[in-house]
């Protein structure tokens, strides 16, 4: 530990325990498919239309009116907008999921496998979540899968992580080979 952040380490209780940083090992970008950017144009293009007839079309004396063509394209962009996945980073302890402004976090404890599943998203059934704008992530369920959680741009790079409670993850690096030999070492 560097001396200088001893005072840091005591404020916090047992430093023996609590890490200050953690080491990076790989980050990996999170490009979008064809089909979340189609979905992201098409949506942010809809949305602009009832922005736009509910300031200038339709009875302007109604609050109302104005409130939900206004408000409610702006409400659903502000909300979906943070949960964007912007890359992964693997550090030693965790695989981080960068979001806009803020970060998930996947834990390698309890880790037991990480494969390839190039199909992994097809015919999957949204429980909760986002399918496509800004990208996909929520809960959803396949055959082939069973229940996992999505913090996905590209159906074609997906990378699944299997725990050992059952949980499973599916994310979408830019370089899966790569992406699984790094997390597996």
């Amino acid at each position: 530990m560097q001396p200088g952040l001893a005072w840091l380490s005591r404020s916090l209780g047992n430093r023996d325990t609590i890490p200050l940083m953690t080491l990076l090992l790989a980050e990996f970008s999170a490009p979008w498919s064809r089909s979340v950017r189609v979905a992201t144009v098409a949506s942010v293009a809809g949305l602009s239309v009832m922005v736009l007839a509910g300031l200038f079309a339709g009875p302007h004396q109604l609050a109302v009116w104005r409130g939900v063509l206004v408000g409610v394209p702006l409400v659903v962009l502000l909300a979906t907008l943070p949960f964007m996945v912007r890359g992964y980073v693997l550090t030693e302890r965790h695989i981080e999921v960068r979001r806009l402004g803020w970060k998930s976090l996947l834990p390698l404890a309890g880790l037991v496998a990480v494969t390839g599943e190039p199909e992994g998203l097809s015919g999957s059934v949204r429980l909760f979540g986002n399918g496509g704008l800004f990208g996909i992530s929520g809960w959803f369920w396949n055959r082939r899968i069973g229940r996992f959680r999505a913090y996905a741009t590209d159906p074609g790079r997906v990378v699944l992580l299997r725990y050992r409670d059952g949980s499973q993850v599916v994310v979408t690096p830019h370089d899966v080979q790569h992406f699984i030999v790094r997390v597996k070492t």
